[in-house]
């Protein structure tokens, strides 16, 4: 079996028999990486994974049987990526094309059985467990049986045989196929919060765990920053951070940070439950398509240990281009702006692998899908933010002109939403603050109309409204200022938990109702708009991220400088 044509990327070679769509082939003497996309009777065509240059007719081919797989078991936390899971850090500088072995670690983990010879067991039961850094990964059964053989307890590599089952050898580390979800018993419909730390998400357009959530924006928004506090600070059990396309600078950034930043969980470095995909922009283009497969399947792949894991997908609009061009080589007919017919199709696949699941061993774990949204021109119509907006359970829209208004998260209130906030309200009822619901709808009113009120008071100016109007204008202020934004780079300020975030709307709410009833008695407008409000603006910055208790002294202290109605 040998090369016939070389176009860029896509590789003709010889049929023959056995060969099967979707599976992997090694091309040539350096072993490129390729991935069989069309076949008829006289030609087998591939789309290589790598740059194929120096590669010629004639060169053998290797076909492997198989689709892409990811090796899944101890390794992947702390590690980074490219998008076929080949880690980086150990290629030196650069990867060199045609690298067909996903390498051996040579570490070792220690193993404990969970099972006795003889033992019956069903399909994803635990055999074993290995600890891998601060997770616990277990090692399920692939089917059915009797155990015929298990290990001892001690420690094992990557690659060692921990059991067989019906004869059938189980390793510490398995492949899967990319591009296949992993099986579970069950979804689970209930209802959990995903806490990310981001007050404008928590209180506003929250995301439930095993949910979906899609971040579009133009450029210069913030897409990035947002994505990598969300990743820092939401309460994930790992964090599955997926680089599509995107600048190799941003890349190493993001790596450098998640390195130096202590985990609030385990004070070790937060990077140890983190797993960095980074399929960058000057990577092949057929990996970056695989990147986001590769990403959801490690994540699927802690769900099944019990985890709640959430994949960061920076971006999904650099993936869906890479779509775009495949499908101009191979010459499908394109669709709108060139996409190819099925991205709809491609995209409700992909955030359909959220969830929050009954595993085959018993057990319950998440998947949260938060994907970034690059539109050309900021174009929020165009064919991928459309799509997105229609597949994902909450939309975080990034507004341009709050970003260049320094105001970060730059969340539009006025085209964000979130499917799951009417159930997260029972769940928060629950963990004990029933006034949720009410604070969120009664914040997304007074920015709604502050917003209308604001626009009209640049027509005919402020002193022209009611009191009462002024009065709702000043309250969007304080929200926009004191409780929406929030600083990434401030120590007290980067994240924020749901109780102290709670305290600031009550205190702004407490604050914006006292104004209002100060000018219903009588006191003049702009003597209540005289006021000094720094300090209700400044208290998110200067208390600490779960300091409740110096919110609500600050609230008093601004209540007792308006005074009471006369």
């Amino acid at each position: 079996m040998s090369v016939v044509r070389v176009s860029g990327s896509l590789v003709e070679i010889e049929p023959e028999p056995g060969v099967a769509m979707s599976d992997l082939v090694l091309l040539g003497e350096r072993g490129l990486v390729g991935e069989v996309v069309a076949i008829t009777e006289r030609r087998v065509t591939v789309q290589a994974y790598e740059d194929t240059g120096g590669l010629a007719p004639g060169a053998p081919v290797h076909p492997q049987g198989a689709p892409l797989s990811a090796p899944l078991g101890p390794g992947l936390l702390g590690g980074v990526f490219d998008g076929l899971l080949r880690p980086l850090v150990t290629a030196g500088p650069w990867l060199v094309p045609g690298r067909a072995a996903w390498g051996q670690d040579e570490r070792r983990w220690p193993f404990l059985p969970a099972v006795s010879v003889g033992a019956a067991v069903v399909a994803g039961e635990v055999l074993g467990t290995v600890q891998d850094g601060p997770l616990t990964l277990r090692v399920a059964a692939p089917a059915a049986g009797v155990v015929d053989d298990v290990a001892p307890p001690g420690p094992v590599d990557a690659d060692s045989v921990v059991a067989r089952v019906q004869g059938e050898e189980v390793r510490v580390t398995s492949r899967w196929p990319v591009r296949r979800p992993r099986p579970h018993q069950e979804r689970i419909e209930v209802a959990e919060a995903l806490h990310t730390g981001q007050r404008v998400l928590d209180l506003l357009y929250p995301v439930a765990r095993g949910s979906s959530a899609a971040v579009p924006g133009g450029f210069g928004t913030g897409k990035t920053v947002l994505l990598q506090q969300v990743a820092k600070w939401c309460d994930a059990d790992v964090i599955v951070y997926v680089g599509c396309g995107e600048r190799g600078n941003e890349m190493a950034d993001v790596v450098a940070e998640l390195s130096e930043l202590a985990d609030p969980r385990t004070g070790d470095r937060l990077l140890e439950r983190t797993v960095i995909i980074a399929n960058t922009s000057n990577m092949p283009m057929m990996a970056r398509e695989a990147s986001i497969y590769t990403g959801v399947t490690v994540a699927e792949y802690f769900r099944d240990m019990g985890h709640h894991v959430v994949v960061i997908a920076d971006s999904t609009s650099r993936w869906a281009e890479a779509l775009r061009e495949f499908a101009s080589r191979s010459g499908d007919l394109p669709a709108e702006e060139g996409y190819p017919a099925g991205l709809a199709s491609a995209l409700a696949a992909f955030y359909e692998r959220a969830g929050h699941v009954l595993t085959l061993g018993g057990h319950h774990g998440s998947v949260t899908i938060i994907g970034a949204v690059s539109p050309a021109g900021g174009d929020m119509t165009e064919p991928v933010t459309a799509h997105s907006q229609r597949f994902v359970r909450s939309v975080w829209m990034l507004d341009r002109d709050l970003a260049y208004a320094r105001h970060y998260p730059a969340v539009a209130w006025a085209g964000s939403f979130s499917r799951d906030a009417s159930a997260l309200a029972s769940w928060h009822a629950q963990q004990g603050d029933p006034a949720w619901a009410r604070r969120r709808e009664r914040v997304i009113a007074l920015l709604a109309d502050a917003d209308r009120l604001s626009a009209l008071a640049e027509l005919v100016g402020a002193g022209a409204l009611p009191p009462a109007e002024r009065m709702v204008i000043l309250g969007g202020r304080l929200l926009r200022e004191g409780v929406l934004q929030q600083s990434a780079l401030s120590v007290n300020d980067s994240h924020c938990s749901p109780a102290k975030g709670a305290a600031l709307v009550e205190a702004v709410l407490a604050v914006v109702d006292r104004c209002t009833a100060l000018v219903s008695a009588g006191t003049p407008a702009a003597a209540v708009e005289e006021n000094d409000f720094g300090p209700l603006l400044r208290v998110a910055r200067e208390t600490a991220p779960d300091d409740t208790a110096g919110v609500l002294q600050c609230m008093e202290t601004v209540l007792a400088a308006l005074g009471a109605p006369p």
